[in-house]
């Protein structure tokens, strides 16, 4: 049996797409202090948008994403 292939998030992703590939997206963007998760905006703002909007490295946010785990719920103190 193929193994899926790994969830790959860019910059141009919306936060609304990035929650939908893995809700764990959730936890990454709170523990950033992103707190968009929850507006409205987030299905147009993109990640990059949002990472500048909210003074965080856009590159680390995406270095959490891409390794966060698909069997285990994560909450936004794993990321502080």
């Amino acid at each position: 049996m193929k193994k899926p292939e790994k969830i790959k998030f860019d910059q141009d992703m919306t936060i609304g797409q990035a929650l939908m590939l893995n809700p764990n997206a959730e936890a990454v963007f709170m523990g950033f202090g992103m707190h968009c998760v929850g507006c409205f905006v987030s299905q147009m703002e993109t990640i990059g948008e949002a990472c500048e909007v909210h003074g965080v490295d856009v590159k680390e946010v995406l270095k959490q994403l891409d390794n966060m785990p698909a069997d285990k719920v994560l909450e936004p103190t794993d990321f502080e």
